[in-house]
Protein backbone atom coordinates (compact mmCIF):
# COMPACT_ATOMS: atom_id res chain seq x y z
CA UNK A 1 0.00 0.00 0.00
CA UNK A 2 1.44 3.42 -1.30
CA UNK A 3 2.02 5.57 2.25
CA UNK A 4 0.26 8.33 0.94
CA UNK A 5 -3.17 6.07 0.99
CA UNK A 6 -3.71 6.41 -2.87
CA UNK A 7 -3.84 3.28 -5.06
CA UNK A 8 -2.49 3.67 -8.54
CA UNK A 9 -4.07 0.68 -10.25
CA UNK A 10 -1.78 -0.14 -13.56
CA UNK A 11 -2.39 -1.83 -16.79
CA UNK A 12 -0.20 -5.15 -17.89
CA UNK A 13 0.38 -8.35 -17.24
CA UNK A 14 -0.82 -8.08 -13.89
CA UNK A 15 -4.35 -8.09 -12.35
CA UNK A 16 -5.44 -4.46 -12.33
CA UNK A 17 -6.34 -4.46 -9.09
CA UNK A 18 -2.48 -5.03 -8.07
CA UNK A 19 -1.05 -2.01 -6.41
CA UNK A 20 2.30 -0.82 -6.47
CA UNK A 21 5.10 -2.09 -4.19
CA UNK A 22 7.69 -0.99 -2.41
CA UNK A 23 10.93 -0.44 -3.76
CA UNK A 24 14.31 0.50 -2.35
CA UNK A 25 15.95 3.03 -4.46
CA UNK A 26 19.81 3.79 -3.39
CA UNK A 27 21.15 7.09 -4.41
CA UNK A 28 25.43 6.62 -4.70
CA UNK A 29 27.61 9.88 -4.31
CA UNK A 30 30.51 10.49 -6.38
CA UNK A 31 33.95 11.39 -4.88
CA UNK A 32 35.16 14.74 -3.75
CA UNK A 33 35.63 16.68 -7.18
CA UNK A 34 38.14 19.58 -7.67
CA UNK A 35 36.72 22.02 -5.41
CA UNK A 36 35.88 19.47 -2.63
CA UNK A 37 31.93 19.44 -2.85
CA UNK A 38 30.25 16.06 -3.07
CA UNK A 39 27.31 15.82 -4.69
CA UNK A 40 24.73 13.56 -6.54
CA UNK A 41 26.46 10.73 -8.99
CA UNK A 42 27.15 12.67 -12.22
CA UNK A 43 25.73 9.34 -14.11
CA UNK A 44 22.46 10.54 -12.25
CA UNK A 45 22.17 12.56 -15.41
CA UNK A 46 20.37 11.35 -18.61
CA UNK A 47 22.02 14.15 -20.59
CA UNK A 48 25.85 13.89 -18.73
CA UNK A 49 28.72 12.10 -21.18
CA UNK A 50 28.93 9.46 -18.08
CA UNK A 51 25.41 8.55 -17.84
CA UNK A 52 24.93 5.00 -19.09
CA UNK A 53 23.03 4.47 -22.20
CA UNK A 54 19.32 4.03 -21.45
CA UNK A 55 15.88 5.39 -23.21
CA UNK A 56 14.35 8.59 -21.80
CA UNK A 57 11.04 7.95 -19.58
CA UNK A 58 8.45 10.24 -19.89
CA UNK A 59 5.21 10.04 -17.54
CA UNK A 60 2.71 11.73 -19.65
CA UNK A 61 -0.73 12.98 -17.96
CA UNK A 62 -3.76 13.08 -18.90
CA UNK A 63 -7.22 12.79 -17.18
CA UNK A 64 -9.24 13.50 -21.05
CA UNK A 65 -8.87 11.21 -23.83
CA UNK A 66 -6.35 13.29 -26.25
CA UNK A 67 -2.14 13.40 -26.77
CA UNK A 68 -2.17 9.63 -28.05
CA UNK A 69 0.27 10.91 -31.50
CA UNK A 70 2.37 12.73 -28.62
CA UNK A 71 2.85 8.90 -26.37
CA UNK A 72 3.45 7.23 -30.07
CA UNK A 73 6.17 9.68 -31.38
CA UNK A 74 7.82 9.33 -28.33
CA UNK A 75 7.76 5.96 -28.55
CA UNK A 76 8.93 5.65 -31.65
CA UNK A 77 12.25 8.03 -30.88
CA UNK A 78 12.86 5.00 -28.60
CA UNK A 79 11.72 6.44 -24.95
CA UNK A 80 9.94 4.54 -22.38
CA UNK A 81 6.38 5.90 -22.05
CA UNK A 82 4.05 5.81 -19.15
CA UNK A 83 0.78 7.07 -18.99
CA UNK A 84 -0.93 8.47 -15.82
CA UNK A 85 -4.76 8.77 -16.31
CA UNK A 86 -8.18 9.01 -14.81
CA UNK A 87 -9.77 5.82 -13.79
CA UNK A 88 -12.66 6.49 -15.75
CA UNK A 89 -10.95 6.18 -18.78
CA UNK A 90 -9.62 2.79 -18.37
CA UNK A 91 -11.51 1.74 -21.81
CA UNK A 92 -10.45 4.78 -23.50
CA UNK A 93 -8.47 4.34 -26.99
CA UNK A 94 -5.34 4.92 -25.59
CA UNK A 95 -2.01 3.88 -27.95
CA UNK A 96 -1.36 0.20 -25.96
CA UNK A 97 1.00 -0.31 -28.12
CA UNK A 98 3.48 2.45 -27.43
CA UNK A 99 2.85 2.20 -23.47
CA UNK A 100 5.33 0.78 -21.19
CA UNK A 101 2.70 1.05 -18.49
CA UNK A 102 -0.61 2.66 -17.71
CA UNK A 103 -1.99 3.92 -14.05
CA UNK A 104 -5.00 5.42 -13.41
CA UNK A 105 -6.11 7.86 -10.70
CA UNK A 106 -9.44 7.50 -8.82
CA UNK A 107 -11.65 10.49 -9.49
CA UNK A 108 -11.42 13.58 -6.80
CA UNK A 109 -8.29 12.44 -5.63
CA UNK A 110 -6.17 15.68 -4.35
CA UNK A 111 -2.94 16.27 -5.50
CA UNK A 112 -0.75 16.31 -2.69
CA UNK A 113 -1.72 12.36 -2.70
CA UNK A 114 -0.72 12.02 -6.16
CA UNK A 115 2.44 13.79 -5.81
CA UNK A 116 2.74 11.05 -3.03
CA UNK A 117 1.86 8.57 -5.27
CA UNK A 118 4.18 9.69 -8.12
CA UNK A 119 7.24 9.54 -5.85
CA UNK A 120 6.16 6.21 -4.87
CA UNK A 121 6.53 5.18 -8.68
CA UNK A 122 9.73 7.59 -9.10
CA UNK A 123 11.24 4.86 -6.55
CA UNK A 124 10.97 2.43 -9.11
CA UNK A 125 10.91 4.56 -12.44
CA UNK A 126 14.13 6.73 -13.26
CA UNK A 127 11.25 10.08 -14.92
CA UNK A 128 12.98 12.22 -17.27
CA UNK A 129 9.91 14.19 -18.21
CA UNK A 130 6.51 14.97 -16.56
CA UNK A 131 4.21 15.89 -19.39
CA UNK A 132 0.63 17.35 -19.12
CA UNK A 133 -1.33 16.45 -22.11
CA UNK A 134 -4.22 18.47 -21.62
CA UNK A 135 -4.44 21.88 -19.79
CA UNK A 136 -5.80 21.28 -16.99
CA UNK A 137 -3.11 18.72 -15.74
CA UNK A 138 -0.67 21.48 -16.30
CA UNK A 139 -0.81 22.51 -12.54
CA UNK A 140 -0.30 18.89 -11.07
CA UNK A 141 2.89 18.46 -13.82
CA UNK A 142 4.24 21.47 -12.56
CA UNK A 143 3.83 20.63 -8.85
CA UNK A 144 5.70 16.94 -9.85
CA UNK A 145 8.48 18.33 -11.67
CA UNK A 146 8.99 21.15 -9.01
CA UNK A 147 8.65 18.32 -6.46
CA UNK A 148 11.25 15.29 -8.29
CA UNK A 149 13.44 18.52 -9.60
CA UNK A 150 12.87 17.27 -13.02
CA UNK A 151 13.71 19.77 -15.91
CA UNK A 152 10.06 22.17 -17.76
CA UNK A 153 7.77 24.28 -16.82
CA UNK A 154 7.49 25.31 -13.01
CA UNK A 155 4.34 26.41 -11.27
CA UNK A 156 5.26 30.08 -11.65
CA UNK A 157 5.76 29.89 -15.66
CA UNK A 158 2.41 27.71 -15.63
CA UNK A 159 0.15 30.55 -14.05
CA UNK A 160 0.54 32.63 -16.77
CA UNK A 161 -0.83 30.00 -18.90
CA UNK A 162 -3.55 28.97 -17.16
CA UNK A 163 -4.37 31.99 -14.81
CA UNK A 164 -6.70 34.40 -17.26
CA UNK A 165 -5.55 37.39 -14.59
CA UNK A 166 -1.90 36.82 -14.63
CA UNK A 167 -1.64 36.13 -18.49
CA UNK A 168 -3.25 39.40 -19.26
CA UNK A 169 -1.40 41.64 -16.37
CA UNK A 170 1.98 39.92 -17.68
CA UNK A 171 0.60 41.37 -21.13
CA UNK A 172 0.16 44.65 -19.52
CA UNK A 173 3.29 44.94 -18.37
CA UNK A 174 5.00 44.07 -22.10
CA UNK A 175 2.44 47.21 -23.48
CA UNK A 176 0.62 44.40 -25.27
CA UNK A 177 -3.19 45.22 -25.94
CA UNK A 178 -5.47 43.50 -23.97
CA UNK A 179 -9.25 44.48 -23.32
CA UNK A 180 -9.74 46.61 -19.74
CA UNK A 181 -10.30 44.22 -17.47
CA UNK A 182 -10.46 43.94 -13.30
CA UNK A 183 -9.88 41.56 -10.88
CA UNK A 184 -13.16 40.50 -9.18
CA UNK A 185 -11.64 41.10 -5.68
CA UNK A 186 -11.50 44.71 -4.39
CA UNK A 187 -15.25 45.91 -4.60
CA UNK A 188 -14.54 49.93 -4.59
CA UNK A 189 -11.66 49.16 -7.64
CA UNK A 190 -14.54 46.52 -9.15
CA UNK A 191 -17.72 49.83 -8.97
CA UNK A 192 -14.96 52.34 -10.43
CA UNK A 193 -14.14 49.82 -13.18
CA UNK A 194 -18.21 49.69 -13.81
CA UNK A 195 -18.34 53.73 -14.06
CA UNK A 196 -15.61 53.96 -16.54
CA UNK A 197 -15.54 51.28 -18.51
CA UNK A 198 -18.96 51.30 -20.36
CA UNK A 199 -20.59 47.33 -20.93
CA UNK A 200 -21.27 44.97 -21.78
CA UNK A 201 -18.76 43.22 -20.12
CA UNK A 202 -17.48 39.15 -19.50
CA UNK A 203 -17.08 37.47 -16.51
CA UNK A 204 -14.65 34.84 -16.79
CA UNK A 205 -13.24 32.36 -14.64
CA UNK A 206 -9.50 32.65 -14.11
CA UNK A 207 -8.45 28.87 -14.67
CA UNK A 208 -11.37 27.47 -17.51
CA UNK A 209 -10.15 26.38 -21.04
CA UNK A 210 -11.58 28.71 -23.91
CA UNK A 211 -15.42 29.64 -23.26
CA UNK A 212 -16.30 27.56 -20.54
CA UNK A 213 -18.00 29.02 -17.65
CA UNK A 214 -18.49 33.02 -19.54
CA UNK A 215 -21.34 34.86 -18.77
CA UNK A 216 -21.88 37.95 -20.32
CA UNK A 217 -23.20 40.73 -18.51
CA UNK A 218 -25.35 43.68 -19.49
CA UNK A 219 -25.49 45.82 -16.60
CA UNK A 220 -24.14 46.52 -13.12
CA UNK A 221 -27.33 45.57 -11.16
CA UNK A 222 -26.71 42.15 -13.28
CA UNK A 223 -23.30 42.10 -12.14
CA UNK A 224 -23.78 41.50 -8.11
CA UNK A 225 -25.74 39.54 -7.56
CA UNK A 226 -24.02 37.13 -9.56
CA UNK A 227 -20.98 38.13 -7.12
CA UNK A 228 -23.05 37.37 -4.29
CA UNK A 229 -23.57 34.08 -5.63
CA UNK A 230 -20.29 33.17 -5.73
CA UNK A 231 -19.25 34.15 -2.56
CA UNK A 232 -15.55 33.55 -2.23
CA UNK A 233 -15.35 31.79 -5.18
CA UNK A 234 -15.62 35.54 -7.32
CA UNK A 235 -11.93 36.10 -6.57
CA UNK A 236 -11.45 33.06 -8.95
CA UNK A 237 -12.69 35.34 -11.96
CA UNK A 238 -11.89 38.56 -13.66
CA UNK A 239 -14.40 41.10 -15.43
CA UNK A 240 -13.14 41.88 -18.95
CA UNK A 241 -15.05 44.66 -21.29
CA UNK A 242 -16.59 42.77 -23.95
CA UNK A 243 -14.83 43.37 -27.46
CA UNK A 244 -16.92 42.64 -30.49
CA UNK A 245 -15.32 41.67 -33.35
CA UNK A 246 -13.20 38.86 -35.54
CA UNK A 247 -11.94 35.76 -33.46
CA UNK A 248 -8.42 34.41 -34.77
CA UNK A 249 -6.25 31.65 -33.06
CA UNK A 250 -1.86 31.34 -33.52
CA UNK A 251 -0.90 27.73 -33.24
CA UNK A 252 2.25 27.46 -32.56
CA UNK A 253 5.56 25.43 -31.63
CA UNK A 254 8.25 27.11 -29.13
CA UNK A 255 12.10 25.72 -29.50
CA UNK A 256 14.34 27.29 -26.89
CA UNK A 257 12.57 30.78 -26.56
CA UNK A 258 12.48 31.05 -30.59
CA UNK A 259 8.69 30.48 -32.14
CA UNK A 260 9.52 28.41 -35.11
CA UNK A 261 6.32 27.64 -36.59
CA UNK A 262 3.06 29.26 -36.35
CA UNK A 263 -0.14 29.18 -38.36
CA UNK A 264 -2.78 31.80 -38.28
CA UNK A 265 -6.35 30.99 -38.17
CA UNK A 266 -9.90 32.53 -38.07
CA UNK A 267 -12.86 31.11 -36.73
CA UNK A 268 -15.92 31.12 -38.43
CA UNK A 269 -17.93 31.97 -35.27
CA UNK A 270 -16.23 33.62 -31.74
CA UNK A 271 -15.74 30.44 -29.57
CA UNK A 272 -17.92 32.06 -26.97
CA UNK A 273 -20.93 32.44 -29.77
CA UNK A 274 -20.69 28.90 -30.04
CA UNK A 275 -19.96 27.72 -26.49
CA UNK A 276 -23.19 30.15 -24.80
CA UNK A 277 -25.60 29.80 -28.12
CA UNK A 278 -24.76 26.39 -30.02
CA UNK A 279 -24.05 26.49 -33.50
CA UNK A 280 -21.09 25.23 -36.22
CA UNK A 281 -18.10 25.41 -35.47
CA UNK A 282 -15.40 26.43 -37.95
CA UNK A 283 -12.26 27.85 -38.36
CA UNK A 284 -9.37 28.15 -41.29
CA UNK A 285 -6.52 29.18 -42.25
CA UNK A 286 -6.19 33.08 -43.43
CA UNK A 287 -4.48 34.14 -46.48
CA UNK A 288 -0.57 33.83 -45.72
CA UNK A 289 1.39 37.09 -46.28
CA UNK A 290 -1.55 38.93 -45.31
CA UNK A 291 -1.82 41.64 -42.97
CA UNK A 292 -3.46 39.96 -40.33
CA UNK A 293 -0.90 37.44 -41.09
CA UNK A 294 1.91 39.60 -40.13
CA UNK A 295 0.68 41.19 -37.48
CA UNK A 296 -0.85 38.08 -35.88
CA UNK A 297 2.73 36.29 -36.42
CA UNK A 298 4.47 39.31 -34.45
CA UNK A 299 1.71 39.75 -31.62
CA UNK A 300 1.88 35.83 -31.05
CA UNK A 301 5.64 35.81 -30.73
CA UNK A 302 5.77 38.98 -28.27
CA UNK A 303 3.08 37.22 -26.31
CA UNK A 304 4.60 33.87 -25.49
CA UNK A 305 7.98 35.95 -24.88
CA UNK A 306 6.36 37.65 -22.44
CA UNK A 307 4.51 34.22 -20.76
CA UNK A 308 7.91 32.56 -21.00
CA UNK A 309 7.60 29.30 -22.80
CA UNK A 310 10.76 27.78 -23.39
CA UNK A 311 9.87 25.01 -25.51
CA UNK A 312 6.49 23.34 -26.40
CA UNK A 313 3.00 24.00 -28.23
CA UNK A 314 1.01 27.03 -27.69
CA UNK A 315 -2.67 27.69 -28.88
CA UNK A 316 -2.74 31.60 -28.39
CA UNK A 317 -6.88 33.97 -29.31
CA UNK A 318 -6.58 36.91 -30.50
CA UNK A 319 -9.83 39.48 -31.39
CA UNK A 320 -9.64 41.99 -34.13
CA UNK A 321 -11.99 44.70 -32.47
CA UNK A 322 -14.75 45.90 -34.62
CA UNK A 323 -14.19 49.60 -33.55
CA UNK A 324 -10.63 50.47 -34.05
CA UNK A 325 -9.56 47.74 -36.09
CA UNK A 326 -6.42 46.73 -33.46
CA UNK A 327 -5.46 42.94 -32.60
CA UNK A 328 -6.44 42.25 -28.37
CA UNK A 329 -4.90 39.56 -26.44
CA UNK A 330 -7.18 37.18 -25.29
CA UNK A 331 -5.55 34.39 -24.35
CA UNK A 332 -2.51 32.14 -25.09
CA UNK A 333 -2.58 28.10 -23.10
CA UNK A 334 0.79 25.93 -23.57
CA UNK A 335 -1.30 23.27 -25.14
CA UNK A 336 -2.15 21.75 -28.70
CA UNK A 337 -5.44 23.66 -29.61
CA UNK A 338 -8.65 21.18 -29.42
CA UNK A 339 -11.53 20.99 -32.18
CA UNK A 340 -9.31 19.39 -34.81
CA UNK A 341 -6.84 22.12 -35.13
CA UNK A 342 -4.15 20.02 -34.94
CA UNK A 343 -5.53 17.75 -37.77
CA UNK A 344 -6.25 21.17 -39.97
CA UNK A 345 -2.65 22.72 -39.48
CA UNK A 346 -1.20 19.06 -40.79
CA UNK A 347 -3.45 19.57 -43.67
CA UNK A 348 -2.33 22.69 -44.60
CA UNK A 349 1.50 22.40 -43.50
CA UNK A 350 1.93 18.88 -42.90
CA UNK A 351 2.90 19.51 -39.18
CA UNK A 352 1.27 17.39 -36.66
CA UNK A 353 1.47 19.73 -33.49
CA UNK A 354 1.44 16.27 -30.99
CA UNK A 355 4.91 15.31 -32.67
CA UNK A 356 6.90 17.54 -32.83
CA UNK A 357 5.91 18.31 -29.33
CA UNK A 358 7.08 15.01 -28.52
CA UNK A 359 10.31 15.88 -30.46
CA UNK A 360 10.77 18.82 -28.28
CA UNK A 361 10.35 17.49 -25.43
CA UNK A 362 12.84 14.58 -26.04
CA UNK A 363 15.52 17.11 -27.37
CA UNK A 364 15.55 19.14 -23.96
CA UNK A 365 17.71 22.27 -24.22
CA UNK A 366 20.56 20.40 -25.73
CA UNK A 367 19.04 22.12 -28.83
CA UNK A 368 19.11 19.37 -31.78
CA UNK A 369 15.58 20.32 -32.33
CA UNK A 370 14.77 20.76 -36.22
CA UNK A 371 11.34 22.00 -37.90
CA UNK A 372 11.27 19.72 -41.16
CA UNK A 373 9.97 21.02 -43.83
CA UNK A 374 6.76 22.32 -44.22
CA UNK A 375 4.27 23.10 -47.01
CA UNK A 376 1.66 26.44 -47.62
CA UNK A 377 -1.21 25.38 -48.03
CA UNK A 378 -4.40 26.09 -46.84
CA UNK A 379 -6.43 24.32 -44.25
CA UNK A 380 -10.40 24.57 -42.43
CA UNK A 381 -12.55 22.12 -39.61
CA UNK A 382 -16.25 22.13 -39.80
CA UNK A 383 -17.75 20.52 -36.54
CA UNK A 384 -20.94 20.40 -35.11
CA UNK A 385 -22.72 18.60 -32.43
CA UNK A 386 -25.75 16.17 -34.57
CA UNK A 387 -28.84 14.80 -33.87
CA UNK A 388 -27.68 11.59 -35.67
CA UNK A 389 -25.25 9.28 -33.55
CA UNK A 390 -23.14 8.31 -36.24
CA UNK A 391 -23.95 11.04 -39.00
CA UNK A 392 -23.02 10.29 -42.85
CA UNK A 393 -20.97 12.94 -44.36
CA UNK A 394 -20.65 10.91 -47.46
CA UNK A 395 -22.53 13.79 -49.06
CA UNK A 396 -19.86 16.04 -48.88
CA UNK A 397 -17.49 15.03 -51.09
CA UNK A 398 -15.28 17.94 -52.60
CA UNK A 399 -11.78 17.31 -53.39
CA UNK A 400 -10.93 19.43 -50.52
CA UNK A 401 -12.35 16.81 -48.08
CA UNK A 402 -9.30 15.76 -46.51
CA UNK A 403 -10.58 14.32 -43.07
CA UNK A 404 -13.97 12.66 -42.30
CA UNK A 405 -14.30 13.40 -38.18
CA UNK A 406 -15.81 10.35 -36.70
CA UNK A 407 -16.76 10.73 -33.27
CA UNK A 408 -20.12 9.97 -31.66
CA UNK A 409 -23.17 12.66 -32.27
CA UNK A 410 -20.47 14.55 -34.04
CA UNK A 411 -20.66 15.64 -37.34
CA UNK A 412 -17.62 17.10 -38.97
CA UNK A 413 -14.78 17.32 -41.81
CA UNK A 414 -11.17 18.52 -41.92
CA UNK A 415 -10.52 20.55 -45.27
CA UNK A 416 -7.31 21.18 -47.62
CA UNK A 417 -6.29 23.59 -50.58
CA UNK A 418 -4.09 25.11 -52.28
CA UNK A 419 -6.48 28.13 -52.50
CA UNK A 420 -6.46 30.50 -49.62
CA UNK A 421 -10.26 31.46 -51.02
CA UNK A 422 -11.87 27.87 -51.50
CA UNK A 423 -11.47 27.12 -48.04
CA UNK A 424 -13.70 29.64 -46.51
CA UNK A 425 -16.47 29.62 -49.36
CA UNK A 426 -16.46 25.57 -48.55
CA UNK A 427 -17.09 26.30 -45.05
CA UNK A 428 -19.72 29.05 -45.86
CA UNK A 429 -21.86 26.39 -47.82
CA UNK A 430 -21.15 23.25 -45.71
CA UNK A 431 -22.10 25.56 -42.37
CA UNK A 432 -25.57 25.85 -44.12
CA UNK A 433 -26.16 22.25 -44.44
CA UNK A 434 -24.64 20.75 -41.67
CA UNK A 435 -27.57 23.49 -40.08
CA UNK A 436 -30.04 21.10 -41.91
CA UNK A 437 -28.85 18.05 -41.97
CA UNK A 438 -27.11 17.38 -38.54
CA UNK A 439 -27.48 20.13 -36.04
CA UNK A 440 -27.92 19.56 -32.34
CA UNK A 441 -27.84 22.41 -29.64
CA UNK A 442 -26.56 21.51 -26.00
CA UNK A 443 -27.26 23.46 -22.95
CA UNK A 444 -24.00 25.57 -22.16
CA UNK A 445 -21.52 23.38 -20.31
CA UNK A 446 -19.87 24.94 -17.03
CA UNK A 447 -16.97 22.09 -17.15
CA UNK A 448 -15.04 20.74 -20.29
CA UNK A 449 -16.12 17.00 -21.53
CA UNK A 450 -13.09 16.35 -23.65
Amino acid sequence: MLRAGVRLYRNGNENENTVLTESIFSIRFSVADASGVRGILLALKPDHPMADARPLTFLCITTYEKGQDFMRECKRQGCVVILLTAEKLKNADWPRESLEDTFYLPEEIALPDIVKAVTHLARSHKLDRIVALDEFDMETAATLREHLRIPGMGLTTMRYFRDKLAMRMRALERNLRVPDFVPVVNHGDIRYYLEHVPGPWVLKPRQEASAIGIKKIHGAEELWPILDQLGDKQSSFLLERFVPGEVYHVDSIVSENEVVFANVSKYGKPPMNVAQGGGIFTTFTVPRGSAADANLREINGNIIGALGLVRGVAHAEFIEAQADGNFYFLECAARVGGAYINEMVEAATGINLWREWARIEIAGGNGSYRLPATREDYGGVILSLARQENPDTAGYDDPEVHLRIKRHHHAGLVLRSEDAHRIPALLESYAQRFGEEFLAVAPPRDKPTA
